[in-house]
């Protein structure tokens, strides 16, 4: 029986009355941009997350890149980060005008290890006369932490916010695959000085089109972002900085909105699907589960398990109609536009290990049971009927 990796149609055809409705109300009011949609949707996230300040932009990407200039980040100033993830995460980086430096992941959550991010910060680092943070190698001044909460599963913030903390670094989140999950009963994206969430249509929550938000307890930084995505210009026409045009479209927001009211119910359907997977997967010794620390919620943005032979079981899969996607098959340190900064083969050996080894497969909120029994019944197969 086929699979499909993703179908949105699925969830569409179950608000359809409600999308149309809202998005009818848009072209009614002829309001596009910068609209009642737009604020209605930056007050019910910030109160869902539980955040001081929600501020939309036109994308996930923009969401960080905003959020670094708005922190301060100076060109040619150090963000530490994960080299296993979505492009964006250290494109919005440079693209801001500050470099990229990587850390180590965990293999078990594939997030930022604390215990990697601590030894570059004191073997590679040294503090200036000024306290400030300095790369030995490159004199790059070091300013912020940005840990992504991949697949949905949140970093470990403490650890990483004490780290923060001690050497004076800027913490933001990269929480556009995490729109729910939480961290010992905090949201993620409220749990630094701001964080950023994307709402690309595949994501748990998804608009009809690109989107994105900035989440912050600095009033500050909040105000700053309303004035830097409309061109620095607080007042039309009067412009105190060069911004960007980084808008939440009011469509999107009207979208957004809709399907808000029904995220939980869709995440914890997905959860059900992840624990169904878990369960049919036990014994299966080649495939590794995903595993959730005590105290965090993960929403399954994706379902990522470890396999061996991991292009072979991908091509099973496959040869039975089933979809599944590698998310990264590889890490940024080794993509050709970062190769300047100087990492080598084996510079981060988890994050190379767990790019050779991922695999997603189907976690929609609308998969049936017997879909997961497919899926889970194939890779079975796979481990059992290969030669030996």
């Amino acid at each position: 029986m086929p699979v499909p990796f993703l179908d949105l149609t699925r969830q569409y055809s179950q608000i359809r009355a409600e999308v149309e409705a809202a998005v009818a109300e848009v072209f009614t009011t002829q309001h596009f941009i910068l609209g009642p949609q737009g604020k209605a949707l930056e007050q019910e996230a910030a109160a869902y997350l539980g955040a001081g300040h929600a501020v939309g932009v036109a994308s996930g990407t923009d969401a960080i890149l905003l959020a670094l200039r708005c922190l301060g980040l100076q060109p040619g100033e150090g963000v530490l980060t994960s080299a296993f993830t979505f492009f964006a995460t250290a494109g919005a980086v440079h693209n801001a005008g500050g470099r990229p430096f990587f850390a180590d992941i965990a293999p078990d959550t594939f997030n930022l290890s604390p215990a990697a991010v601590r030894a570059f910060l004191r073997e590679e680092c040294a503090r200036t006369d000024g306290g400030l943070l300095r790369h030995k190698a490159t004199g790059t001044l070091i300013r912020v932490l940005l840990p992504v909460h991949l697949y949905g599963l949140p970093a470990e913030m403490d650890a990483l916010g004490a780290l923060a903390k001690e050497y004076g670094l800027l913490l933001l989140e990269d929480a556009c695959q995490s729109f729910g999950a939480a961290y010992r009963g905090k949201r993620a994206g409220v749990l630094g000085d701001a964080g950023t969430c994307s709402f690309f249509p595949t994501k748990n929550l998804g608009g009809a089109g690109d989107g994105g938000l900035v989440t912050t307890n600095r009033a500050e930084v909040a105000d700053r972002l309303r004035r830097i995505r409309v061109h620095g210009s607080r007042e039309r026409y009067y412009h105190d900085e060069i911004g960007y045009n980084s808008r939440l479209d009011e469509l999107q927001a009207a979208v957004l909105r809709v399907k808000l009211r029904r995220l939980d119910g869709w995440n914890a359907r997905r959860a059900a699907v992840a624990a169904a997977y878990n369960a049919a997967l036990e014994g299966v010794g080649e495939v590794r589960t995903p595993r959730v620390p005590d105290g965090l919620t993960h929403i399954y943005h994706q379902y990522v398990i470890r396999a061996k032979e991991r292009d072979a079981l991908k091509a099973h899969l496959e040869s039975r109609g089933i979809g599944c996607m590698i998310y990264y098959p590889v890490p940024l340190h080794r993509q050709n536009c970062f190769l300047h900064l100087g990492y080598r083969e084996g510079d981060l050996p988890e994050t190379e290990r767990a790019a050779a080894e991922v695999l997603a497969l189907p976690v929609m909120a609308e998969l049936s049971d017997r879909e997961v029994a497919e899926v889970s019944g194939a890779i079975r197969d796979f481990y059992t009927e290969r030669p030996k």
